[in-house]
């Protein structure tokens, strides 16, 4: 069936039929790579892009990431999702919530829009059967890195309890600029370690942001510094997801900034390191790197993943 301008269903013409969708190649290891998808035309589109750009994995927004709020997802539009998930076999699919969301703001009236916006995108996951939300911590707009901790303590335990369990909460790490919370993994233990359930939140591991907020991930001391800091504070099993951008700024300089895989300042040296830690083989990998065309007429989400894969070392890669 297809729509008419009306949204009224129609019978589906023998050129409106499109053959059916390719499915994502298997990866060595169970290893898994993808990239940050468009939502445009609606939420099933994603998967259709995420095929062509290669991906067996990916990152999307549950909605208008620009909004605080949106209507509710129809019926029609969670099968239509979730039917695409199954035709193609990306996944896990993650969501990355609004930018908008401030859980660490002295603002007490943006804060609870905060915990609302946030529970509102949890409830979507939970029907489009998406596992994980990623979102960043919070900034603490100058009141200082405690009391925005305490905050964030705060805001995610009245999530949690307007929020049944189903879906896990993602922390971010941050770049450190301004006033945001999240550039030292400390940071995130502490939120952890403080809310009333933990087992409901991970981490996601962007590997810009901790090369901003100073772990050289060129260097085999630097990048051991911070997978002993997650093993130790955290636990690598918390670790989620990965978010794999290379970094237009100098490590420590604290600016989030992304740049395409190897055109930046980790490299590949730096990537190698954390794609072949057996710790995370398991754990996805998405690209929120620049979009469109390279040089040479292709496209970056897929020239990006080729460079990512070229880069695990593994006797069951061909």
């Amino acid at each position: 069936m297809r729509s008419d301008e009306g949204g009224r269903r129609m019978p589906t013409t023998g050129r409106d039929r499109r053959p059916p969708p390719k499915r994502a190649p298997a990866e060595p290891n169970g290893q898994r790579f993808g990239a940050h998808m468009s939502i445009a035309g609606g939420l099933e589109r994603a998967f259709e892009a995420g095929l062509t750009a290669g991906c067996d994995c990916m990152q999307i927004f549950v909605k208008n990431q620009r909004q605080w709020s949106a209507g509710p997802l129809s019926d029609e539009t969670v099968e239509r999702f979730r039917a695409a998930a199954g035709e193609t076999g990306i996944g896990p699919v993650i969501a990355h919530a609004t930018y908008l969301i401030n859980l660490a703001s002295p603002d007490a009236v943006l804060r609870r829009r905060s915990v609302a916006a946030l529970s509102d995108e949890l409830r979507r996951c939970a029907r489009l059967g998406v596992p994980f939300l990623v979102v960043h911590p919070g900034a603490h707009m100058g009141a200082g890195v405690a009391s925005g901790i305490a905050r964030i303590i705060s805001s995610l335990n009245a999530v949690h309890r307007r929020v049944d369990e189903g879906v896990e909460v993602l922390l971010e790490t941050t770049a450190g600029q301004g006033s945001s919370i999240g550039h030292e993994v400390e940071h995130l233990a502490r939120i952890i370690d403080g809310v009333r359930e933990p087992r409901r939140l991970g981490v996601c591991v962007d590997t810009c942001h901790v090369f901003a907020a100073g772990y050289d991930l060129r260097k085999a001391k630097g990048y051991a510094q911070l997978a002993d800091e997650l093993d130790r504070l955290i636990g690598v099993d918390r670790v989620r997801c990965l978010h794999v951008n290379d970094s237009k700024g100098a490590c420590g300089s604290r600016l989030d900034r992304h740049e395409h895989i190897g055109r930046g300042r980790i490299g590949r040296v730096g990537f190698s390191h954390i794609l072949n830690d057996a710790r995370f083989t398991q754990v996805p990998r998405i690209l929120e790197t620049p979009k469109g065309m390279d040089g040479r007429g292709r496209d970056w989400d897929r020239e990006n993943l080729r460079r990512l894969r070229s880069l695990v070392t593994s006797t069951d890669r061909r």
